[in-house]
């Protein structure tokens, strides 16, 4: 199956998009039992589609999980964890040996019962209540996207063992990938207390009277922490599903290469230690500048 950040960009599902949803989330809170109600009587009237809810929990239990799912529509939140629930929901109807003919009446019912809300009480411009029924259509189709792929999957499992033993070697390695990542911001956080305890070191030594030495050694700490926090932001924002930024790393470098720059020219190495710094400095700098054009292009 696709990335969840791939099949968002192929239905160019926007900020926008994700924002429109927002706003109607009050409107579409105060119809959801509406939206429900006529999800439940087209299942219960269905001969075929009722036939899944002759035990009465079980059907009280769908049927709110049904809402939450609508609900979750309307969120604004729509990362690798919303991804999973889509994956889950197909699975579970696989697994139930729901046809994938009822998931989309199902979504087709939702479609048309929230587009006739939206036109007829929502108090907009229509040009507005166009778009916010664009986005909702996007986010709808993205949903039923996902779920269907999820539903060809596990079909594909139940016959190809090969297509099993790939599908658990993929799970295992983006279980193995999400750890590695959680290691990595934990290596993160503890690095960035680190340099905040050589910053407060060097800020000690302001009030001993190294007051040029505290100043330079104080002013390259902070420019390494700044650059952690930089590397905090890019992988959380990585994790949330954005773009990986290379050029993050390539500025660790510089920074540092600028504080040894600093300490160097404070203790007076010789010329030529510093000759190199700055040699340094200037094609870590050059390279630096060629990523960044790089990935501004990729926007």
């Amino acid at each position: 199956m696709r990335s969840f950040k791939e099949i968002k960009e192929r239905y160019q599902f926007t900020e926008e998009d994700r924002q429109r949803l927002q706003q109607l989330r009050p409107l579409m809170t105060a119809s959801a039992d509406e939206v429900m109600d006529s999800l439940s009587s087209w299942i219960v009237s269905d001969r075929d589609a009722s036939r899944f809810f002759t035990d009465e929990t079980k059907k009280r239990h769908v049927f709110s999980s049904q809402k939450i799912w609508f609900l979750d529509l309307f969120s604004g939140i729509y990362d690798h964890r919303y991804f999973e629930r889509l994956i889950k929901i197909g699975s579970v109807h696989v697994k139930a040996n729901v046809d994938a003919h009822f998931m989309n009446r199902a979504i087709n019912i939702i479609r048309n019962t929230c587009i006739n809300i939206i036109l007829n009480r929502l108090e907009e411009p229509q040009e507005e209540k166009t778009k916010k029924i664009i986005s909702f259509e996007k986010i709808l189709d993205i949903n039923l996207d996902v779920i269907t792929s999820a539903y060809i999957e596990e079909e594909i499992k139940s016959y190809s063992p090969v297509y099993k033993l790939k599908s658990t070697l993929v799970d295992f390695a983006e279980k193995f990938s999400q750890s590695m990542n959680l290691i990595l911001i934990l290596s993160l956080i503890g690095l960035t207390i680190s340099v905040i305890a050589l910053f407060v070191s060097d800020i000690k030594g302001l009030f001993h009277g190294k007051l040029y030495e505290g100043i330079i050694s104080s002013l390259g700490s902070l420019l390494i922490l700044w650059v952690m926090i930089e590397l905090m932001n890019t992988e959380i924002s990585h994790l949330k599903g954005g773009k990986f930024h290379i050029s993050i790393f390539i500025g660790v470098a510089l920074v540092t290469m600028i504080r040894e720059t600093m300490i160097a020219t404070l203790k007076h190495e010789r010329p030529d230690t510093i000759y190199y710094l700055i040699a340094a400095i200037l094609v870590i700098g050059f390279i630096y500048w060629l990523v960044t054009k790089a990935e501004e292009k990729r926007r």
